[in-house]
């Protein structure tokens, strides 16, 4: 029994099937460029009304005007899974009634200052399925 992962090839996915993934997922990481440099930090999202509402720890203050979300689910041993990028405007929740009912809906790592609630506004999705390949 061979213990090396298994080569994977990437087949691009419908946009449809794509935010379908998305959908069916919570975790995620949120993606933006602060002072030149590339942030990442892990969230929680729920899909509403065409709409990726995320909460994650950053401060509202740094929230982009243009946002990126990665979401995936790898099982590198059998070489499958998928990989999701949705990219589009990004706006914090304002509404202090609408954010408390998505902090409870969406658990969290932080409170207070880093402890954001955001809509990306998708314009740009890209999915790809992981699948196993032939070595050759």
């Amino acid at each position: 029994m061979s213990t090396t992962p298994a080569t994977a090839r990437m087949v691009e996915v419908s946009g449809a099937e794509a935010l379908w993934l998305v959908e069916g997922s919570s975790l995620g990481r949120l993606v933006f460029v602060q002072r030149e440099l590339t942030v990442v930090r892990p969230a929680r999202h729920v899909w509403e009304y065409g709409r990726l509402v995320v909460r994650t720890p950053v401060q509202a203050a740094a929230v982009p005007v243009t946002a990126a979300y990665h979401v995936d689910e790898i099982r590198a041993v059998q070489g499958t899974g998928w990989t999701v990028t949705v990219s589009g405007p990004a706006e914090v929740v304002g509404d202090p009634h609408e954010a408390a009912h998505y902090r409870r809906a969406l658990t969290g790592w932080t409170h207070g200052p880093h402890d954001t609630i955001l809509r990306v506004h998708p314009q740009t999705v890209t999915g790809f399925r992981l699948a196993r390949g032939t070595e050759g």
